[in-house]
């Protein structure tokens, strides 16, 4: 028997790109969190099993389909959690400082930005993508920066980090979408010193004597 030649099997590309054409529909028709691996296979012909497979979670199909070249809640969990621990105490002190110096040296890589700004526009322009990134925003980075920076999956903690990520979605809009002068081309030194402070005191600091219930 000759033998058989190493790579990708006949036909695995093409189910690839079936099965990521399917994700873009569903998530642009449902939203991030309305649509299911299920779903996503059932349009492409296959098994969900298969999805799975090729794919792994929903987080890593949606980036997939969206040309996402990292995971969000992978920056947010792998950066922060090495600084965590390799800063100990000096950590929580100094944590906006580091989110924020993250964020930015992230958008930094082209094709990071590039990647996520046509998230922002799509949320921008139609219903579904504001509805996608929403949901995208809540299932992932909320979620990952909710443990990450121990503040507790209870509304106060929820509603910290929901502050974070409206600093993050709109200093992202208005830097590199809109290009907001001279926001749009301070350092990320400047930027870092001046936005820190306020992401510290969202996760850390006072947030003022009324605290959500829901």
């Amino acid at each position: 028997m000759p033998a058989r030649g190493l790579g990708r099997r006949p036909g695995e590309s093409r189910t690839r790109e079936a099965i990521l054409d399917a994700a873009r529909k569903r998530f642009g028709d449902y939203g991030y969190d309305g649509a299911t691996i299920r779903g996503i296979a059932s349009d492409a012909g296959v098994d969900p099993a298969l999805v799975h497979h090729f794919y792994g979670t929903k987080e890593r199909l949606f980036a997939a389909a969206m040309r996402l070249p990292v995971l969000p809640s992978e920056i947010i969990t792998g950066v922060l959690g090495a600084q965590r621990d390799r800063l100990g105490e000096e950590f929580g002190p100094r944590i906006g400082e580091i989110l924020t110096g993250t964020m930015l040296r992230a958008w930094d890589v082209a094709g990071i930005r590039t990647a996520f700004l046509g998230l922002l526009r799509s949320a921008s322009t139609t219903d579904q993508g504001v509805t996608m990134l929403r949901e995208f925003v809540t299932s992932t980075i909320v979620t990952s920066l909710t443990q990450v920076a121990g503040l507790g999956d209870d509304p106060e903690g929820r509603f910290r980090a929901t502050l974070v990520a409206s600093q993050v979605v709109g200093l992202g809009f208005a830097r590199y979408v809109l290009g907001l002068e001279p926001l749009a081309s301070a350092s990320t030194e400047d930027l870092v010193a001046a936005i820190g402070p306020t992401m510290q005191r969202y996760l850390t600091g006072d947030i003022g004597a009324e605290r959500p219930r829901s």
